[in-house]
């Protein structure tokens, strides 16, 4: 928390006790730089306002929020997610953004809705992420295979991991990451099935189509396609991947950046759609973060002020030419894919069309542990796909009847 916060009220112009100091709090050191030239380019249109930037690594940040904000020496402006972000809405510790002149307009529809709880907008949507297929075009070339692209199957995606494996050489064709956002969140969607009902009260997990998107993940494993869990557990898939030692790996557009740097791969990187499922669809989880505010910063005006820039056209446009994150601001896009010169990363932007939400509910942190658990020991043979998800979706339930 800075030390030098100014009185409750203080404008963005400063009072006559100093500058005003705000503090951001965000958990990716990858895009400090980036945020750093938006929060510099700020201070010089506000001169009597100082922002410090603090990066909480992703694994503490949460616990260090929730600390922070109960002891009420939280950040002026934090970045939230999907499954954190109705939680903090509800227990009043964010600060309504719609008197700060955010058009909903500016952004996509489904982040616009994913950060408004109650009928008010509490997050200011930042950038959006799909997840899409990576590939290293050699190990396809040495398997005799074609290059995945639109259109491709199931079908297609396990004959080429399966092709691509060989576990004595420490190659494999894909990962079975147990990330549902990254592999099987989508798998679900593809297959017809649902983590959880739109109105976010009811596991859909108990469902054959769950159980389907699932199994392909299983599947992967079980046949030698994809390490074990302990293996994945033990070594992070996209360090193997970007080793040169994976044929596939499914990921968020957020990695783009720093896999097409990566020397191992930098030369034969390519990226794809994801496969076609039994639905007929490749559907892809998206989501995205916001800005949010701390309903008791002390610089409450400046805070919003602060927020509302950060998620403008010209911090996206900042944001957008260094190739880390998709900037939510509609129209400033482009600059992202241009920025990833070496892969097609159109197909991140076009996953968005036919896209779904993150699946969240109010209290989301409550069940993920619980999914995550049972997804393991699904994934790991500890239990067959159907049980497994049928103790999943009674568990759940119980906690979401909760909420």
């Amino acid at each position: 928390m800075a030390a030098a916060l100014a009185l409750a009220g203080c404008s963005s112009s400063g009072g006559q006790d100093g500058p005003t100091t705000l503090n951001y709090t965000i958990w990716d050191q990858n895009q400090e730089p980036a945020l750093r030239e938006v929060a510099d380019e700020f201070e010089a249109q506000n001169p009597n306002v100082d922002v410090e930037i603090t990066v909480i690594p992703s694994k503490d940040y949460w616990t260090k929020i929730q600390t922070q904000m109960s002891a009420g020496t939280g950040p002026d402006v934090f970045w939230v997610n999907g499954p954190n972000f109705q939680l903090y809405a509800s227990n009043g510790q964010l600060a309504p953004l719609d008197d700060t002149g955010i058009e909903a307009g500016d952004y996509p529809d489904s982040l616009v809705d994913l950060y408004t709880y109650d009928g008010s907008l509490y997050g200011a949507p930042k950038d959006f992420d799909t997840i899409g297929v990576y590939y290293n075009k050699a190990l396809f070339d040495e398997a005799g295979l074609e290059y995945p692209a639109a259109g491709w199957t199931w079908a297609d995606f396990q004959n080429a991991a399966q092709k691509i494996s060989d576990p004595a050489k420490g190659v494999y064709g894909t990962a079975a990451a147990p990330y549902g956002q990254m592999t099987y969140y989508n798998t679900i969607l593809q297959a017809g099935g649902e983590v959880i009902s739109e109105d976010g009260t009811t596991s859909g997990y108990d469902t054959p189509e769950a159980a389907e998107g699932v199994q392909f993940w299983a599947d992967l494993i079980a046949n030698g396609s994809s390490p074990t869990l302990q293996q994945l557990t033990d070594t992070w898939p996209g360090d193997t991947f970007s080793s040169g030692k994976m044929g596939m790996f499914l990921d968020g557009s957020w990695a783009a950046g720093t896999y097409s740097a990566a020397e191992a791969i930098a030369d034969v990187i390519g990226v794809a759609p994801l496969p076609i499922g039994p639905t007929g669809e490749n559907t892809s989880v998206v989501h995205g973060l916001a800005n949010a505010v701390s309903a008791k910063s002390e610089n409450l005006d400046v805070a919003k002020e602060f927020a509302v820039f950060l998620s403008g056209e010209e911090a996206a446009e900042i944001q957008a030419k260094t190739a880390t994150v998709i900037p939510a601001f509609n129209g400033t896009q482009q600059a992202w894919v241009d920025a990833l010169s070496t892969i097609d990363a159109q197909i991140f932007l076009d996953a968005v069309e036919t896209g779904a939400p993150l699946p969240i509910s109010k209290n989301t942190t409550a069940w993920v542990p619980v999914e995550e658990d049972y997804i393991k020991q699904i994934l790991s043979g500890q239990l067959d796909t159907e049980t497994g998800l049928k103790e999943l979706a009674a568990e759940m339930n119980d906690l979401l009847a909760k909420e």
